[in-house]
């Protein structure tokens, strides 16, 4: 590498402290104004830079990369997730690829958590209703929900945050029931007493409560369809804070409309911030602009990993986060 400072472009605003730190290292090039890079814009910043910090709204397909140029040598990404980045074109061009893991586990865990209390115990529906002062007092069969523990929960993908929302929900009493690509060690299994399912058929079809904690790729797109999701009880309830393409969203709205399913709690799309304006309107179903990780100390600590991950590259070395296509 030369021995002049590495240039940097980040593609959105982030946390004070992350941005000063990376204008003391890097000749840093902010997007001070927080508005959203469009494609050529986007494609501007890959052909000035060294390296590249890009988020989730970011889209760097394989056509991009091609015409990147030469000089982009790491993506650095700010976030765990990397669905919007074509890692294997990057690495076949020689671009690095870096995320930043374990970091927004426990702030997406405590989302997930309080997305199913929302849902069973209707608390948006309570809020609205103190806000629009129409609450008459107190009566024994108003504004009843239903309890939590004693639930069966089914958790898709128990990795890092999977694992965490079960430690959680063994708190408040549930059953912990899993479907993963591949089971957990005994010990691990035994600790969060939990069943794992190699069906996930048969997994949907017996819970109560059922988590989306699945990374999107194409082997997830769409994993909760129409058919698996008429397999599960009318009086379940649906909770996704990973991406929104693991669940057919459509099918979903339909669902829920038809009182096939209880409620959802949704913190991500499928679309993003197009949402489907049908499931707007539904009242069993509480819906976030994807704040499953917004906390500032998360936001800063993802800023130190990316900040990790550049200053090693720097010096010669493998990024400690870097992402390689067989880890997708």
């Amino acid at each position: 590498m030369p021995t002049n400072r590495l240039s940097v472009v980040v593609t959105r605003r982030l946390p004070d402290a992350v941005e000063t730190r990376l204008k003391e290292l890097f000749d840093t090039e902010l997007n001070v104004e927080d508005q959203p890079l469009d494609r050529q814009a986007l494609l501007d910043a890959m052909r000035r830079a060294d390296v590249l910090v890009p988020t989730l709204t970011d889209q760097i397909d394989a056509t991009m990369l091609g015409q990147a140029g030469e000089r982009l040598k790491l993506i650095a990404n700010y976030g765990a997730g990397v669905d919007h980045i074509d890692v294997h074109s990057a690495r076949q061009r020689g671009i690095l690829v870096s995320n930043t893991p374990g970091v927004v586990t426990d702030d997406t865990a405590d989302m997930t958590i309080a997305l199913m209390l929302a849902v069973t115990r209707g608390i948006p529906q309570g809020l609205a209703r103190m806000q629009a002062g129409d609450w008459p007092g107190w009566s024994p069969m108003s504004n009843l929900g239903s309890r939590i523990g004693g639930k069966r929960l089914g958790i898709l993908g128990m990795g890092r945050i999977g694992q965490a929302v079960a430690r959680r929900a063994q708190a408040f009493g549930m059953q912990i029931h899993y479907h993963n690509r591949r089971r957990l060690r005994p010990e691990t299994e035994a600790a969060l007493e939990a069943t794992w399912w190699e069906s996930l058929d048969q997994m949907v079809s017996r819970v109560d409560v059922l988590s989306i904690n699945c990374p999107h790729t194409p082997s997830t797109f769409h994993l909760l369809n129409a058919r698996r999701l008429k397999l599960m009880k009318p009086t379940a309830v649906i909770v996704n804070t990973s991406r929104g393409e693991v669940i057919d969203e459509n099918a979903l709205t339909r669902g829920l409309r038809a009182g096939e399913l209880a409620g959802a709690g949704l913190d991500v799309f499928e679309r993003g911030a197009d949402i489907n304006p049908r499931l707007r309107e539904l009242p069993n179903v509480v819906l976030l602009p994807h704040m499953g990780s917004a906390t500032l100390e998360g936001r800063v600590e993802m800023g130190e990993k990316v900040i990790l991950n550049i200053k090693t590259f720097a010096d010669g070395h493998r990024p400690p986060d870097q992402v390689l296509p067989s880890m997708l």
